[in-house]
This record gives structure tokens, sequence and C-alpha cells, in this order.
């Protein structure tokens, strides 16, 4: 048994009072009213991404030496944040299994299931805290990704804001999503010889599968708010 499991359970179960109170404190505009599951669960993505993207930012910053120890640093904090964000991760996968068909969930249900189980490991065994901690740089992106959404629903795609938002949801793919994970893969090649088999199995995986995912999200986002 695990404390960390702890605060997982109390993670999901914060994420889904949030979500169920979401509605009345941040009430769907009409054009958003067909869809109140979709519009409370991307204010709770984005809760969460301001939570763990700032949260990684400032262990790094009161914890430099996570950055020289990825595997065997695990200070508190760092810890509890990876386990908050394994709560959000099944809280959102229960969420879309729910309320959205199959075929329209799958990939996120899959990009989920890795997610899971890597940061699972991390929080089970008290090790790969700073390398989850670097994965979890990528939700600043995600902030800007999950506004994107929210525009887009409440009808404001024509609008300066949801522009402004476009440029910077693109810079920062890049430098938060798409050079964070090519860094992961480059530390995993490097540190092949130093990480378990299994353990380097699951990340290999685990890259395997994110790349392509968000090279393929990144070609959607251009085409669909600078190439149309």
């Amino acid at each position: 048994f695990s404390p960390g499991l702890l605060v997982v359970a109390g993670s999901f179960a914060a994420f889904r009072l949030l979500n169920r109170g979401l509605e009345r404190l941040v009430p769907p505009p009409p054009s958003a009213r067909r869809n109140r599951w979709k519009w409370r669960n991307i204010w709770t993505s984005l809760a969460h991404s301001v939570l763990s993207g700032g949260g990684a930012l400032a262990g790094f910053y009161l914890h430099p030496e996570l950055s020289e120890d990825l595997v065997g640093t695990h200070p508190p904090g760092a810890h509890s944040l990876v386990a908050v964000s394994v709560g959000y991760f099944l809280e959102d996968f229960v969420d879309m299994l729910c309320n959205q068909k199959l075929h329209q969930s799958w990939e996120l249900l899959f990009h989920h299931s890795v997610v899971i189980v890597c940061f699972g490991i991390a929080v089970l065994l008290h090790q790969y805290v700073g390398f989850a901690l670097v994965a979890l740089l990528v939700e600043i992106n995600s902030i800007f990704l999950h506004l994107r959404q929210i525009l887009l629903m409440a009808n404001l795609v024509h609008t300066t804001c949801y522009r402004l938002n476009s440029i910077i949801n693109l810079g920062t793919y890049v430098v938060f999503r798409i050079a964070t994970l090519a860094w992961m893969t480059r530390w995993l090649f490097l540190n092949r010889e130093n990480v378990p088999p299994a353990m380097y199995a699951v990340g290999t995986v685990g890259m395997a599968i994110m790349t392509p995912m968000n090279i393929i999200l990144f070609y959607r986002l251009l085409r669909s708010d600078f190439f149309k």
C-alpha cells in the first residue's frame, strides 16, 4: 500500500466534485448548452493543466536536484503532484467513457491509459518522479489548448482573443510539447543502460505512442487555425 494512492483517490474525488459544480461556477453560453458535459469536462481539464503545469515549473525551481536526478529524487510535493495528475486522468477517463461514444474518444482514452500506467509507476515506486514532472510541463501548452476549445464552444472563433490564443497555443506547443517529448525520448535513449528493462520498455512504448499523436494534433491545429 502506498500513501500516494490516497492522494490519487482524493484527487479523483476532488476533480469529480469540481466537474459536477462547474456548470454553476461557469454557466455554459447558449452555443454550448447542447453539450453541457463537454463544457464541464474542458473547464475541469483547464483547472488540472493550470495546477499541474504551474506545479511542474515550481517543482523544478524549488528542487533543482530534480533536474540532476530524474529517477531517484522524489520530493513530497513533486510526488504528490504526479499522484494528483493520476487522479485527474482517471476522472477524465471515466467522464469520457460515460458521456462520449467510443469512436469519438478512443484517442484520448488511449492517451490517458498510457499516462496513468507511466505516472502510476512513479507514484507506487517513488521513482522517475522527475521524469514524470518533465512530462507535466506539456500541460503548460494544454492550458491554451483547453482555452481554444472553450472559445470554440462559446462561438468566439472570429475574435482577437481566439487569434491571440492560437498564436500562443502554437508557440507553447512547440516549446512545451514537441520539444519536451523529444528531450524525454533522447533522455531515455542516453540512459538506457541505467534504466531497468521493464521501465525502459514502458517509457519507450509511451514515447512511441505520444510522439506521433502529438505530431498529428500539431498538424490539425495548423490546418484548422492557420491554413484554413
